[in-house]
């Protein structure tokens, strides 16, 4: 027997704007960049690790958090969430136990 991850879905409390990044010709050859909001989610944000680099005077923190939502379509890496001023770039994305019931996203937050 497989051992199931198990999910408390009152867990899923903290809303999170989900955003993709679209890209718009700027008439010169180049783009510019803006992100729209494509849904709202509630999930359950975990700090996993946290990283600080130090290079040309100034240190950069970077925290990585596992963040579950309820399964979604369209949800992939190189998408963010938002909540408030923090923003969380979206990494990995994967179904833990293949159930289709939730997704558990690897997110990268800059800055904290």
């Amino acid at each position: 027997m497989m051992n199931a991850t198990f999910i408390d879905p009152g867990q899923l409390r903290t809303e999170l704007a989900l955003q993709e990044c679209v890209v718009t010709p700027d008439g010169l050859g180049g783009h510019g960049e803006t992100w729209s909001e494509i849904a709202s989610v509630f999930a359950m944000i975990e700090p996993v690790a946290a990283q600080s680099v130090f290079g040309a005077g100034q240190a950069l923190e970077t925290v990585t958090h596992r963040i579950t939502i309820r399964r979604r379509d369209g949800v992939a890496s190189g998408m963010r969430f938002v909540r408030q001023e923090r923003v969380f770039e979206i990494v990995t994305v994967h179904d833990p136990d293949e159930t289709g019931r939730y997704l558990i996203c690897r997110a990268r937050e800059e800055g904290r």
